[in-house]
């Protein structure tokens, strides 16, 4: 198969009346996306920009399970392994792509179906109109597998309201629809079995006269009832402090929090708490990927990423060797080295910010 062929597979476009649809179409790979996927999207969304007889451009996944489950996370692993340069250059594009979503200039609407999670966050979250159904599960599970939330993740987490944002980034646990909502990763809850009619009326009518046709109440959600505890103990200045402020709260749902915390990467998560908390000061979504580019290149050359997408992905022992294996062992000069510089390898995006759009 040819690159072409295989983006013609990969993602699938069509334009119907004033709507132009783009499918993810991996499914036995829940979608995940592949830097030829990256590149197609990219070249669909310079189309339709400049084509007057689309009005809106909607995004969904193949396979009914999800919209994606992130980048193709086998791939990165073996590149990791081999010290090469193909995921620094996936990452480039793609973190480009979020940040073009971002301030696209017409309608961007992403059915959140399913599992949205990593790469599946940054080519929808981003977008001007985010749908998300009673099948969500919509998380950025990075530490897990010792790398650090990124595709502008690290950017949304930040604006999400008290401390929920540092829970969801060191955790990694999935929000249905009413906490995606609550923690502004998406707008509108739409029942699953309606969204075909949905996507199907935005051919003929602009997306502020169907969404209210379609959009209902979701259901009661659970970090809500949460703040209390999260705000507390997330507001902590070390991931140390973070787990004795959940093991101390007397609730079984913190201390499940901190026995999730510790299973992760030591590293990836004093990484992550830090990259959070410069997140807040950086300005626009543009300056956030910058350090995320850092950050996820300086990974490739550290030994979590490859022993965590061994145990999670490759050979599914569930069992992490973590190096180092326990937060004490974690010192500044470890999280310092992710922020460092890159030189001329730094990823430099566009000093316009995101627009904000009335749909």
């Amino acid at each position: 198969m040819t690159p072409t062929d295989e983006a013609a597979d990969s993602v699938l476009l069509r334009t119907e009346g004033r709507a132009a649809y783009l499918t993810l179409n991996r499914p036995k790979a829940l979608n995940a996306l592949s830097h030829t996927m990256v590149r197609r999207v990219d070249e669909a969304l310079t189309t339709w920009e400049h084509d007057p007889a689309v009005e809106t451009v909607v995004i969904t996944g193949a396979g009914g399970r999800g919209l994606c489950a992130g980048g193709d996370i086998r791939s990165i692993h073996a590149d990791a392994r081999s010290g090469g340069d193909a995921s620094a250059a996936f990452w480039r594009d793609e973190y480009r792509l979020n940040a073009r979503i971002a301030r696209y200039p017409k309608p961007y609407v992403a059915l959140m179906d399913g599992i949205v999670m990593g790469g599946g966050v940054g080519i929808s979250a981003h977008g001007s109109v985010r749908i998300v159904t009673e099948r969500s599960k919509v998380a950025m599970p990075e530490t897990g597998i010792g790398f650090v939330p990124d595709v502008g993740g690290t950017y949304l987490l930040a604006l999400a309201p008290g401390e929920l944002g540092t829970h969801l980034g060191l955790t990694g646990v999935p929000m249905g629809a009413a906490d995606a909502l609550l923690c502004g990763l998406a707008d509108h809850f739409v029942p699953a079995d309606a969204l075909p009619a949905l996507a199907a009326d935005l051919a003929a009518g602009a997306v502020s006269d169907v969404l209210p046709r379609h959009v209902r109440e979701a259901p009661e959600g659970r970090l809500a009832a949460d703040r209390e505890w999260i705000d507390h103990c997330y507001a902590a200045d070390t991931v140390e402090e973070i787990v004795d402020r959940l093991l101390a709260a007397g609730t079984p749902a913190a201390k499940e929090a901190a026995e999730t915390i510790l299973a992760k990467s030591p590293t990836a998560l004093k990484v992550t708490l830090a990259a959070l908390r410069r997140a807040r000061d950086l300005g626009p979504l543009e300056r956030v990927l910058e350090q995320e580019y850092r950050v996820s290149c300086a990974a490739l050359s550290a030994p979590d990423l490859v022993e965590g997408i061994r145990a999670q992905v490759i050979e599914k022992d569930r069992a992490p060797r973590w190096s180092p294996a326990t937060l004490a062992e974690v010192g500044e000069a470890d999280v310092a080295r992710f922020f460092a510089p890159l030189g001329a390898r730094e990823l430099s995006l566009a000093d316009n910010a995101p627009q904000e759009v009335p749909w």
